[in-house]
């Protein structure tokens, strides 16, 4: 194994601050060169979104949501998705945000993507599922500090949102490009 290709191993580790919803921490690596660092690091749980398709009349629509970041101080288009609590199958995650966020059920939903949000300081997974065969299952049952304002928009209309304005949400456009790639082999 060459010296790029060596992993690094780890030493120590130590909490730095615990913010409830994630965890900053600091870890002495020895890498492959034999000498010792320190990295930050983001713990944080794994999260999971959904592409949700709504097939009315022979049109494809996809339910986003809108709702208000704190990080950028403004309204966010998104697919629905939220965390993956401890033990819970990602799938189940995805479908259980899915109804929580929109009211919507959906009869099958399929994996799209695993994905690492920033590898360089996060330690969490990215999972990225559709829904098809959706039905409408009643209203939103939202968390207390939650508001989220449900749209089913025409497929193109809808990936043609994401990658400006309110719709640049990194996260969502790396779910956009594994539902386009599904959709060319679909």
């Amino acid at each position: 194994m060459t010296e790029r290709s060596a992993p690094w191993k780890g030493v120590a580790r130590r909490t730095l601050c615990d913010a409830r919803i994630f965890t900053v921490a600091e870890r002495l690596m020895t890498g492959p060169h034999g000498r010792e660092a320190a990295f930050t690091t983001i713990e944080a749980p794994d999260w999971a979104v959904v592409v949700p398709v709504l097939e009315e009349a022979g049109r494809r629509r996809l339910v986003m949501v809108r709702q208000w970041r704190h990080g950028s101080g403004r309204f966010s288009l998104e697919f629905p998705g939220g965390v993956v609590e401890p033990g819970e199958d990602p799938a189940a995650a995805a479908l259980r945000e899915l109804r929580e966020e929109t009211g919507y059920r959906a009869r099958s939903v399929r994996a799209l993507g695993d994905l690492s949000p920033n590898p360089a300081i996060m330690e969490n997974r990215f999972r990225v599922f559709v829904a098809e065969g959706l039905e409408a299952d009643g209203a939103q049952d939202l968390d207390e500090h939650e508001f989220v304002e449900v749209e089913a928009m025409d497929e193109d209309a809808a990936l043609a949102a994401l990658g400006s304005g309110e719709g640049d949400h990194a996260l969502m456009l790396s779910a956009a490009f594994l539902y386009l790639r599904y959709r060319a082999r679909a």
